[in-house]
């Protein structure tokens, strides 16, 4: 199987209708079917074949589709880079895989080239409107290259908050298998729109929104950058069905003046990071749509769990195992904890990656008797239903008391002036370590104020001593909050 055959099929079934769009920019099933055989033209020529690793760093934009399938098509490696790396980290990754070629945005051109010098990739350039009259003048590739379930389609770099960034391998089986389960659990269907806001080089957006719209033949509507305003605007032109996003966004949308009903939105799906139950419930109250909270990681592809919709969805919780896959919550020896105790969440299935890039060692930790151990605190109620406790490494032990950051910050989105918070631990001489809280606020509100409203709610020695206000916290490019990079 290739990924790539799944575009061939749906454009046999759809040719004429739209895929991806972006405002007037359409490309239907057949042209993306068409181009992409093209541009598997044009790498043929350049002497790429299988296995061969080719980088890409395209915002989201019709042409991401293009390049990526035909990339797979030639049974070669998609590379996904960040569209906004620097030139050390774009000579990092390109060095680590050993690309052969990076095609970029013409947008970052300067930083592209000067980022692949001295590596062995050489450059390709999109150009709008010229992209596809180079295309134009190339013979096609009609025939998709053979791979196997196992073989390599994509190496996702991590984004390097736990550390060096490493080459995550997914494999065509893996990518092609999550995004199937991903439309099915979703009922995607040739009608639906789906809002592509989110990135399409990380892979909730690869997996969630580009393949399993391609696997449904639905269309996705693309947001090279996610704006609150033109979201709305987007969905409500283009009639988005389905809005796949991570917390950030949709506390974003709620903060917006102009949001008001979305109950257009047949799905909506969170994931990459906890979302807040105030916000679930504001989406229900405010806008009359129902929020189902997933979970995953890139080594996942991503999907692992999910909450299912009506009464199948448990707020607070991320659901259960999706097809095939199995979940389960253990101590540090390995062995499963009893229902309600909290342990690290192993994953075990078809959605778990081929491996690190090139280190062994790396993998062998990471997966043992071919369970996945995610760092990820949970525990799993007398139902079934899964909960996300924390990172692993973000718990806090203050004078001797365990304190995960994730229920203090729970209670810190209760406060109404409250927009973002991240709560942290700092080293401390006595304690070894204190708890640390920085918010973003939405309205005025004192240090004292919000110190004595998360003191009325939880244990003595959980509130947060230090307060820092900012205006916004630092974000990873996929909406994640980087504490790393916060200072309380």
């Amino acid at each position: 199987m290739n990924l790539a055959d799944r575009l061939l099929a749906a454009a046999d079934r759809l040719g004429g209708r739209a895929v991806l769009t972006l405002d007037e920019a359409e490309l239907t099933y057949g042209a993306l079917e068409e181009l992409s055989a093209r541009l598997a033209g044009l790498l043929r020529c350049r002497g790429i074949g299988p296995g061969d690793r080719v980088a890409i760093m395209l915002p989201n934009v019709p042409e991401f589709g293009v390049v990526y399938y035909g990339v797979l098509r030639t049974g070669a490696v998609v590379v996904p880079l960040d569209p906004l790396l620097k030139r050390r980290e774009i000579a990092a990754y390109l060095g680590d895989c050993g690309a052969r070629l990076l095609i970029a945005w013409h947008a970052f051109a300067e930083t592209a080239e000067a980022g692949s010098a001295g590596t062995k990739a050489d450059c390709f350039f999109v150009v709008p409107g010229e992209f596809r009259r180079l295309l134009r003048r190339v013979a096609p590739e009609r025939e998709i290259a053979p791979t196997a379930a196992e073989d390599t389609a994509v190496i996702h770099y991590t984004s390097g908050t736990t550390g060096r960034p490493k080459g995550i391998e997914l494999t065509h089986g893996n990518l092609g298998g999550n995004a199937a389960t991903v439309a099915r659990m979703h009922a995607l269907g040739v009608d639906d729109v789906v809002l592509g806001a989110l990135p399409l080089y990380h892979t909730f957006g690869q997996t969630c929104a580009l393949n399993a719209t391609v696997h449904a033949g639905a269309r996705l509507t693309l947001l090279p950058r996610f704006d609150p305003g033109r979201a709305l605007e987007v969905i409500r032109r283009d009639g988005v069905t389905v809005f796949q996003g991570v917390p950030t966004m949709f506390i974003a949308l709620l903060d917006h003046p102009g949001a008001s009903d979305m109950s257009m939105l047949r799905v909506c799906a969170s994931g990459g990071a906890a979302l807040p139950l105030d916000v679930l419930r504001a989406y229900e109250t405010r806008f009359g749509c129902e929020i189902i909270e997933g979970y995953g990681l890139s080594e996942t592809s991503p999907v692992a769990a999910a909450n299912r919709g009506g009464r199948h969805r448990r707020p607070g919780s991320i659901g259960w195992p999706i097809r095939d896959v199995e979940m389960k919550v253990v101590d540090e020896e390995g062995r499963e904890v009893p229902r309600g105790e909290i342990g690290e969440i192993v994953v075990r299935g078809p959605n778990v990656m081929k491996g690190y890039w090139n280190d062994p060692a790396a993998t062998a930790e990471a997966v043992r008797d071919g369970w996945f151990h995610t760092g990820d605190l949970g525990k799993v109620d007398d139902d079934g239903y899964f909960f996300l406790v924390d990172r692993r490494r973000d718990v806090i032990i203050r004078g001797g008391y365990t304190v995960y950051p994730r229920e203090i910050e729970e209670v810190l989105y209760e406060h109404p002036a409250v927009r973002q918070a991240a709560v942290v631990g700092v080293p401390h001489p006595e304690l070894g370590e204190e708890i640390a809280a920085v918010v973003a606020l939405r309205a005025p509100v004192s240090d004292g104020e919000l110190r004595d409203f998360v003191r009325e709610r939880v244990a003595a020695y959980k509130y947060p001593r230090r307060l820092t206000f900012v205006d916004e916290l630092p974000m990873s490019p996929t909406g994640k909050i980087l504490k790393r990079a916060l200072v309380p």
